[in-house]
């Protein structure tokens, strides 16, 4: 393609390396990027709460696509720009058949203001919700099920222990359709359920249209099943190394893995 006019690039995975941070390669070709006044947006199935760390390290003050596409985030203001939400109803709606779909499965829900800072408590979560990286729940954010869906959501995460992603997805698939968009980040037993056609897609599609790039001015990174829909919309979309397959069969180019600077390896031919 010709010198890209939008840079997105997922965090976890692609943009960060093995020891969860923006190498010293990566921070400088971002640098480039934004010199020329080309957006180099973040997108992420992580709450807004969660890219500070990532902006921060690598200079960035724009917009980025968080909650896979879920909510637009301005980084600079630390504000909500806009959001598309499961509502009470259908959070209890797709709870009662996940319940058939994957018995003992737990429940959270991530919540946010649009037009205004970080929610006190954006997160909740039942009793049983054990989260898949190891990390204790803060005891704050746990509640009864009627708290956790009883208030509207950008995305319900569905929980269990003994599975695995993949297996979830297919039974939830059967069940939901497309009722509801389903993906998931990592394959340790946990799905991630957004209104129905939001993918990060959708929110790079909205970010495209704020800066006025056209869709094949578009080039985007990612590794995960969350990113399927994002690399196949850009003019340009980059698997990792490291990604998933059915990642890199959607992609139009599989690059070297986020432990070589493999976005970085791409931009280069550019910046």
């Amino acid at each position: 393609m010709d010198s890209p006019r939008l840079v997105a690039s997922d965090i976890d995975g692609t943009l960060l390396g093995p020891l969860e941070r923006v190498t010293d390669r990566t921070v400088g070709v971002i640098a480039r990027v934004v010199a020329t006044g080309t957006p180099f947006v973040l997108v992420s199935g992580r709450p807004p709460r969660w890219i500070p760390p990532v902006s921060d390290s690598a200079g960035l003050d724009g917009y980025a696509v968080c909650a896979n596409g879920a909510i637009i985030y301005d980084i600079g203001t630390g504000h909500v720009v806009s959001a598309h939400q499961l509502d009470p109803i259908q959070l209890h709606d797709v709870a009662h058949v996940l319940d058939k779909a994957i018995p003992g499965a737990a429940f959270a829900t991530e919540r946010v203001v649009v037009g205004g800072p970080h929610l006190e408590a954006p997160y909740a979560a039942e009793q049983r919700y054990s989260n898949p990286w190891g990390d204790a729940v803060d005891e704050l954010t746990l509640a009864s099920r009627a708290e956790v869906l009883g208030r509207p959501a950008v995305k319900l995460l569905v929980r269990h222990a003994g599975m695995r992603s993949a297996e979830m997805m297919l039974a939830a698939r059967e069940l939901l359709g497309d009722s509801v968009d389903v993906t998931y980040s990592t394959n340790l037993g946990l799905l991630e359920v957004s209104a129905p056609g939001v993918t990060k897609a959708k929110g790079l599609a909205e970010v495209a249209e704020i800066a006025g790039v056209p869709q094949a001015s578009v080039i985007a990174f990612g590794d995960m099943p969350n990113d399927i829909e994002m690399l196949r919309w850009a003019g340009h979309g980059v698997a990792m190394a490291n990604a998933h397959d059915d990642v890199k069969a959607a992609a139009d180019e599989v690059t070297a893995p986020n432990s070589e600077d493999g976005v970085a390896q791409v931009l280069e031919r550019w910046f």
